[in-house]
């Protein structure tokens, strides 16, 4: 059943994705999803959280990448999408745009563990 808002229980997104709701779960607790709560705790997964957990699933099931992997890429991703603008932003200087950047580049380095 989805609620008003296209945000659905995790049995429902869990039949929609072909997953266990005990899967979504344990993807909850290590923080790789964050559904919003219903006033009594329920989870409700917005159509963004269905798109990314189909990620997670196509990671693992068909690259073989274990959790901490995709912990990894998903953040990797992350500081990639805040690069994306900065590189369009015409509005920035040059000297702000190189900033934000080195910015995001030393984010992915720690989250690459190259430090």
């Amino acid at each position: 059943m989805a609620t008003d808002h296209n945000l659905y229980l995790t049995s429902i997104a869990a039949r929609m994705l072909g997953m266990h709701p005990q899967t979504l779960r344990k993807y909850e607790r290590l923080g790789l999803v964050q559904p919003t709560r219903t006033i009594g705790s329920m989870r409700l997964y917005s159509r963004d959280e269905l798109a990314r957990l189909k990620v997670i699933k196509r990671l693992v099931d068909d690259g073989g990448i274990n959790l901490a992997g995709v912990q990894r890429l998903l953040s990797i991703a992350e500081v990639v999408q805040r690069i994306r603008p900065l590189m369009r932003d015409e509005t920035l200087s040059a000297r702000d745009a190189r900033r934000r950047l080195s910015q995001e580049l030393d984010a992915l380095i720690r989250i690459l563990d190259f430090d």
